[in-house]
């Protein structure tokens, strides 16, 4: 258990002095104190107003950049160290396989997640200091949300990175993959259903697999129940989850994948060579 927290205490110090963690967190810091300056808390839109309106917006942008700006941070974690010879004198010394692998994707995990959860208390901050009313709830699963989903693309990130012996082909797997998710598989699907005799509620069942979507459908939830921007697909999902059902889904199921992911990662960073 030392060693592991030793490995995450050398990966967070190391995010930390690179340029890419800066640049992360200016990111979204520099979002939110846009968002306040712009007066995006102080308009109105759909009824919405406030840091209701603000995280809207938030969540919007974070379904583009976020899953992007993970993958290129982590898809490079053990191979850069592969590739450094860094990973060769740190298995020298006791230290597990196991340990290596869980303490890399923990330290990731922090630094990857620190930035989201200093944005979004920052705007509750100011969010007070304006006197601007804020919901509770909203605020707590819009965070858990975020969390969940830079927890299954971290994963994804580990996955591919134990699968790949090269960072520079790993990093365009990597942007390939991002682009399935966001575009492709939407488009697949779409083709497929005006195309083919295929029963929709099949075609439903394979795009709420894609935790993009998911994501993407447990936003809009919370602002639009009866999910109407979505058109025939809003009526798969509330008779078959149900919209609280659905929530958990949204959580739990992004949960349970990147677990899956991470864990068949490290079976890959086991079983393979390690130089």
């Amino acid at each position: 258990m030392s060693n592991l927290l030793l490995i995450t205490k050398i990966d967070i110090k190391e995010s930390f002095r690179s340029k890419w963690f800066l640049l992360y967190l200016l990111i979204f810091a520099g979002l939110i104190a846009v968002f306040f300056v712009t007066g995006v808390v102080d308009s109105r839109v759909a009824g919405f107003s406030g840091l209701t309106r603000m995280l809207l917006l938030f969540i919007q942008i974070c379904i583009i950049i976020l899953p992007i700006f993970i993958l290129i941070t982590t898809v490079r974690s053990i191979s850069s160290d592969r590739e450094a010879g860094a990973l060769e004198y740190l298995l020298s010394f006791p230290v597990s396989l196991k340990e290596y692998y869980f303490g890399k994707a923990l330290g990731r995990a922090f630094t990857v997640l620190l930035p989201i959860v200093l944005a979004l208390i920052f705007s509750v901050i100011i969010s007070i200091i304006k006197g601007v009313s804020v919901t509770w709830d909203l605020f707590f699963y819009y965070t858990g949300l975020l969390v969940v989903l830079g927890f299954v693309f971290l994963s994804f990130g580990f996955l591919i990175s134990s699968s790949i012996k090269s960072g520079e082909f790993g990093l365009g797997v990597a942007f390939l993959f991002w682009l399935f998710l966001l575009a492709f598989l939407d488009l697949a699907l779409i083709g497929l259903m005006m195309q083919s005799a295929i029963n929709e509620n099949i075609i439903y069942s394979i795009a709420i697999i894609n935790p993009l979507q998911v994501f993407r459908i447990a936003a809009m939830s919370m602002f639009d129940p009866n999910l109407a921007v979505i058109g025939p697909a809003a009526y798969f999902i509330l008779d078959s989850f149900g919209k609280v059902s659905f929530i958990l889904y949204s959580l739990i199921y992004p949960i349970i994948l990147g677990s899956f992911c991470l864990y068949f990662g490290y079976y890959l960073f086991s079983k393979r060579d390690l130089v």
